[in-house]
């Protein structure tokens, strides 16, 4: 008893809190419950699209030797458009019952959503004693790219888990593990395949070899075993290619959609365009010493381009940004500024815009958000990496790059070593400085309480 009662005054005394502590009071509650109702509630019950129902179906065709790629692709019904070797790394799938099969597939992807937060606070220097743990899975389990990859049933909490390990995996040098994850993605749906270049650029060659012949080599595998193989590329290839004008955010969906003519679609196209190749220059230019702010934004910058810019963006997409959002923590963050987050909001949350006494206009407001909010965080990433880099050219200081003179600090403060190249082997980029540039070393200092 003489021990319950401090504990139960500590839990609901006034005490001598600290804010960190309060905020880990209201979150992790928040967290938790909101979690619970997204996989119990809103996931199990399933959505009226559903993108698990022809994942099932092409594998157990797959597994009892019947044609694949059979699908009319002219309905507005999911279509199955993973290639063979992405069907062959999913057949296990097909050794359940449907039902049993949606249940575990959609509960490998909640864990992996989760696991891979846990592994990117990690990256980032940060325990889940710290604030940012309860937010950011807060922020994770509230945000549409979840709730709608559990409700539809689709992959992309596992394509999610890849792509942290893939960027922790690359940040270590440890080459060959990263390129066989990164591929093994690819194999199934080669929506990570821009962060090629993120090794490429670091000189990580054997990633992005490695990355390059696990999908053809998981090709080759289900090649004999699949009844229609080639149909997927005479046949389901070129309409993932093409531009179809529902379910599409990018900017040729919206353009399609709205009837816009293809030439001022393809203006903006080459306008987003021009503005992400030198955000891209920009980062490796002047940024890439700071090795983790370098790949999560240039990862960040790669796939919102890709989802803007490609025949087809999903929403959903977006659950791939989340390692570029967390970097706002960063103190050379490109996100620190009210349009980054008005943007965030336009593809980020679950919100629906469509206005009931106004349907039409809210109807364009629902299916224009996630373009909106795409391209403008490419504007504002264009605009904040330019504006650096001029201010930088006015004062003649280039050669220590670009960084403002006063930035603010990391917050909060990092609990712990933030993943990196090990101290006792220096990276390609550090090897190749430019006589006279600095290097910050506060993303491998030692840390400091949170």
């Amino acid at each position: 008893m003489t021990r319950t009662v401090p504990t139960i005054r500590r839990l609901f005394g006034a005490g001598d809190l600290t804010a960190a502590q309060v905020v880990r009071l209201v979150m992790w509650p928040l967290a938790v419950i909101t979690a619970l109702d997204m996989v119990f509630d809103k996931a199990l019950r399933g959505s009226v699209t559903d993108d698990f129902k022809p994942v099932y179906a092409a594998v157990r065709a797959f597994l009892e030797q019947q044609p694949v790629y059979t699908a009319e692709l002219s309905s507005v019904d999911p279509h199955y458009l993973y290639p063979p070797g992405g069907t062959l790394l999913l057949a296990p799938l097909g050794l359940l019952g449907e039902s049993a099969g949606r249940t575990m597939f959609l509960l490998l992807n909640a864990a992996a959503a989760v696991l891979a937060v846990y592994l990117l606070l990690r990256m980032f220097g940060y325990t889940q004693r710290s604030v940012l743990a309860p937010i950011c899975y807060f922020a994770l389990f509230a945000s549409e790219a979840l709730i709608n990859t559990l409700t539809f049933g689709n992959i992309n909490g596992l394509i999610f888990l890849a792509e942290v390990v893939f960027l922790a995996l690359v940040l270590a040098r440890r080459d060959i593990p990263a390129g066989l994850v990164l591929g093994l993605t690819i194999a199934i749906k080669p929506i990570l395949a821009p962060l090629l270049l993120i090794p490429a650029v670091r000189k990580q060659w054997s990633t992005v070899v490695v990355a390059g012949v696990v999908p053809v080599a998981a090709t080759a595998i289900a090649w004999p075993f699949s009844v229609d193989p080639d149909t997927y590329f005479v046949h389901n290839l070129p309409y993932s290619l093409s531009v179809r004008d529902y379910f599409n955010s990018s900017i040729s969906g919206f353009g399609a959609y709205y009837d816009i003519a293809p030439t001022v679609t393809l203006m903006v196209r080459a306008l987003v365009a021009a503005m992400v190749a030198v955000s891209l220059w920009l980062l490796y230019r002047y940024c890439r010493h700071d090795e983790l702010f370098f790949v999560v934004t240039m990862t960040g910058v790669l796939l919102t381009g890709e989802f803007a810019l490609s025949s087809l963006g999903q929403q959903y997409y977006s659950l791939f940004l989340f390692p570029f959002l967390l970097a706002v923590v960063q103190k050379r963050s490109v996100l620190r500024n009210w349009p980054a987050w008005l943007a965030i909001f336009g593809f980020a949350t679950y919100d629906k815009w469509l206005l009931f006494r106004w349907p039409a206009f809210g109807r364009d407001l629902e299916y224009s958000r996630a373009p909106f909010g795409w391209t403008l965080l490419l504007i504002v990433v264009f605009c904040v990496l330019g504006d650096r880099y001029l201010s930088a050219r006015r004062e003649n200081r280039l050669a220590l790059g670009i960084d403002p003179l006063r930035l603010a600090p990391d917050f909060p403060t990092p609990d712990r070593r933030p993943i990196t190249v090990p101290a006792d082997k220096p990276s390609a980029t550090q090897a190749e400085a430019r006589p006279g540039e600095t290097h910050s070393t506060e993303s491998t200092s030692a840390p400091t309480s949170a």
